[in-house]
């Protein structure tokens, strides 16, 4: 795995666990016996940041390793649902997408 794949995997992972944890601060807030909007009030900003530098990740991952369309695309859309990011990671990582390929260079035109 490239570098650039390593940052993309952990971000991915991070942004996952902050929607874990937005999610059963949204439990707690809306649907336990005794609400409270501390999980919320912690894991909303949190998660705010790491969907950002998510999306910036995806953004240079599929420039510097580059990610046919496709595959850019669904890691940007993979930020929306929860605990997508994961998934996609470990598809892009099976695929050999978060390493750097000399077969996805594009010829030198001449």
């Amino acid at each position: 795995m490239s570098p650039m794949g390593r940052v993309f995997a952990t971000v991915a992972f991070v942004e996952a666990l902050t929607w874990a944890g937005l999610l059963i601060g949204m439990y707690f807030k809306y649907q336990a016996a005794d609400p409270t909007p501390v999980g919320v009030k912690i894991f909303g900003p949190v998660h705010g940041v790491a969907f950002m530098v998510y999306v910036v990740v995806a953004v240079l991952a599929a420039i510097r390793l580059r990610w046919p369309w496709w595959a850019a695309l669904l890691a940007l859309a993979a930020a929306v649902p929860p605990l997508v990011t994961l998934p996609l990671e470990w598809w892009f990582k099976r695929r050999g997408l978060l390493s750097a390929s000399v077969h996805r260079l594009r010829p030198v035109a001449r």
